[in-house]
């Protein structure tokens, strides 16, 4: 059978090490130092914050790079997005041939404002680059580990590469999904963190489901305008990737993102929030990263933008909440430079009689 690295001791990264492991794959968790492989050895998956069982004998740990990675046929990337790049680097020397580089982390990264699949591409020999993945959609961990049906979105710049992704990654209950629109994959998965905390504080206030509706709605257009701004196909949004995660991370207590936003209702400082959680909340540092991206492309992101402040700049979730509730009504799909309205116009204008 293949066998898979996987570099990353996270929530994601045991709950695929085991689910593909039960599937039959040779798995190998990479864990940073020995004493943490051996204390993820003792406890199993619940040193993650999954359920109490133990580990699938094709699944071994270890604290050695060269030892997870020989003879892999993929290596698969579940690290915060914002440590991403030093741990490509640990791997970039030891790719080889046809190997697949899976990136299953969403988020951006703070300064460059990259998706993770530009991040490894920087750091890689250029020769390796077509074997690039990014994994995406709405899977809670604890769901999938459970063995409880879901579905997901492996993409690639080359379809022949994704389906390859595909072949490994799919299994009975993990429907593997096929796409060649990696900027748009990446970028729903990313984003939606941000309109998860929104979420969060919306349910938080106890502003009811016809607010959240309202909420995940508005912040889907938000993420496509983004997207498409960026390149994306704007169909992307409407997929597993976009809508469906979106909705999972936004309406599901199991959702890092939506805790955060619950909890700033509470008056808990972001700091004490993060600092007492097992995984990442990785809205919080993609909502500076996708900002500043707004900002660069003359975007109008009310959401992203509430957000930020509540987050960085001290505003009351409350009041932000207020403010995008009660935001200038316009047309449903009318912002400067998003394109979107003025592109269904014109698509509708040249229709054939």
């Amino acid at each position: 059978m293949p066998k898979i690295a996987i570099i990353g001791t996270t929530t994601w990264g045991v709950t695929l090490g085991v689910v593909l492991a039960g599937k039959g794959l040779q798995v190998r968790l990479w864990a940073r130092t020995e004493c943490e492989a051996t204390e993820l050895r003792a406890a199993g998956p619940s040193s993650a914050g999954l359920c109490d069982s133990t580990f699938p004998p094709r699944l071994s740990i270890t604290d050695s790079l060269s030892e997870a990675l020989a003879g892999v046929k993929a290596v698969i990337l579940a690290v915060p997005s914002q440590t991403m790049r030093q741990n490509i680097r640990l791997v970039a020397d030891y790719l080889k041939g046809s190997m697949l580089v899976v990136s299953v982390a969403k988020g951006l990264e703070i300064g460059s404002s990259k998706r993770m699949s530009q991040v490894i591409s920087d750091e890689i020999n250029p020769r390796f680059r077509p074997n690039i993945c990014v994994l995406s959609g709405p899977n809670l961990s604890r769901e999938i580990i459970r063995d409880l049906p879901a579905a997901t979105v492996v993409a690639a710049e080359n379809e022949a590469v994704a389906k390859k992704a595909q072949k490994l990654l799919a299994t009975p209950n993990l429907c593997v999904y096929t796409n060649t629109d990696v900027v748009g994959i990446e970028l729903g998965g990313a984003l939606k963190n941000i309109i998860a905390l929104g979420a969060g504080m919306a349910d938080g206030l106890g502003y009811g489901d016809n607010a959240r509706a309202a909420f995940i709605t508005r912040g889907l257009t938000e993420i496509t305008a983004l997207g498409t701004a960026l390149g994306a196909n704007p169909l992307t949004f409407s997929g597993l990737a976009g809508l469906g995660d979106l909705i999972v991370t936004c309406s599901s207590p199991l959702s890092r993102n939506h805790y955060v936003g619950v909890e700033l209702t509470k008056g808990r400082l972001l700091g004490e929030i993060t600092e007492s959680m097992a995984g990442v909340a990785e809205g919080v540092s993609t909502t500076i990263a996708a900002w500043n991206l707004a900002q660069q492309l003359g975007l109008e992101m009310p959401i992203t933008g509430k957000i930020y402040q509540v987050l960085y700049e001290g505003v009351n979730p409350r009041q932000a909440a207020a403010e995008l509730m009660a935001a200038e009504v316009r047309h449903e799909l009318a912002g400067r430079r998003w394109r979107l309205f003025s592109l269904f116009r014109r698509r509708r204008r040249v229709t054939p009689a």
